[in-house]
């Protein structure tokens, strides 16, 4: 039997969110469009695959819990013929980046290590908003960033790909510099040095008000030198980095960087892309790649009870 695999993908998707609302949403299709497929599909196969509870709300049945497993291995099948065909060389796809001073790059750059043979081209946006704008006119295939708690944004698909700790960042004369752990509450007294107005910053605000840090100040992001000097030349305050976000040379001498415990405060990257959540032929390769790497190299590791997340858990970022 010949099956059509937008329908097969229709299925897996509402099945997978048990909500005919949320799959039509992340396919980027209508509601009633998303019903048409699963329905020509359940009357090629002769069962039903769904049952519709209140609202939008869905189930399998049997029928669809045997048919859930198969389904989704024939549209890997699919993804790969299709991959397969257009291998020939060609564009190679462009990943935008944002959150510079934390350098998404080093995650591409290890990705890229990872996996010979893959290549990409390389851009920058201002922030979240932009790539997502820029994704949306086909300027960019891909964008890699920290993504906001929430829905993703119409028409786009996102997958969390790294959870890295953050060290706090302070100047050799801090109280506190000479510490070889500190956690996040021993900063209450310390003022947070943001590299842009303290509120347009979701990560930093956040921590910031977890942890009780009532002083914050910041300023026009004029690149990572500066701000990193400001804080050397402030020991009155901090902030906070991956430790390995910079090369060495960047560092302006007279810095600290201290781990973070009890709890460890994660950044949380994420890969950003149009369409459903499978990813066109052309990206497949590179979220694989992140797939791999992030399994070889622990990207993932998350445990409630020893690391904090601004948007309160691991659930909620993935």
């Amino acid at each position: 039997m010949d099956l059509d695999l937008a329908q097969v993908r229709a299925f897996t998707t509402a099945a997978g969110l048990r909500h005919f609302g949320r799959a039509a949403g992340e396919l980027g299709v209508t509601q009633q469009a998303l019903s048409k497929r699963v329905a020509r599909l359940e009357a090629r196969l002769g069962v039903r695959l769904l049952e519709r509870g209140d609202g939008h709300g869905v189930r399998l049945t049997p029928a669809g819990e045997r048919f859930l497993g198969p389904a989704g291995k024939a549209l890997e099948a699919g993804t790969a013929a299709a991959a397969a065909a257009l291998a020939a060389p060609g564009p190679h796809p462009r990943v935008d980046v944002w959150g510079h001073l934390y350098a998404p790059l080093r995650a591409l750059a290890q990705v890229l290590a990872d996996t010979p043979g893959l290549t990409v081209e390389t851009g920058t946006g201002r922030d979240h908003a932009a790539v997502a704008e820029a994704l949306r006119r086909g300027d960019a295939d891909a964008g890699l960033g920290r993504v906001l708690p929430g829905p993703a944004a119409p028409g786009l698909s996102h997958r969390l790909v790294r959870l890295e700790p953050v060290d706090a960042v302070v100047s050799a004369a801090h109280p506190l510099a000479g510490a070889a752990r500190l956690r996040p509450a021993d900063l209450r007294d310390s003022t947070l040095r943001c590299p842009a107005e303290p509120g347009r910053l979701d990560f930093l605000t956040r921590f910031a008000d977890r942890f009780g840090i009532a002083h914050r100040t910041g300023g026009p992001n004029l690149g990572p030198a500066p701000f990193l000097t400001a804080i050397r030349d402030d020991p009155a305050c901090f902030s906070l980095l991956p430790a390995d976000a910079v090369p060495d040379t960047a560092f302006p001498e007279g810095l600290r960087f201290v781990p973070l415990t009890d709890p460890t405060p994660l950044y949380a990257w994420s890969l950003l892309w149009p369409g459903g959540p499978e990813g066109t032929p052309g990206l497949r390769p590179l979220l694989d790649a992140f797939d791999r790497t992030g399994r070889a190299r622990r990207w993932l590791e998350y445990d409630a009870d020893r690391d904090w997340l601004p948007e309160g858990g691991l659930s909620a970022v993935s």
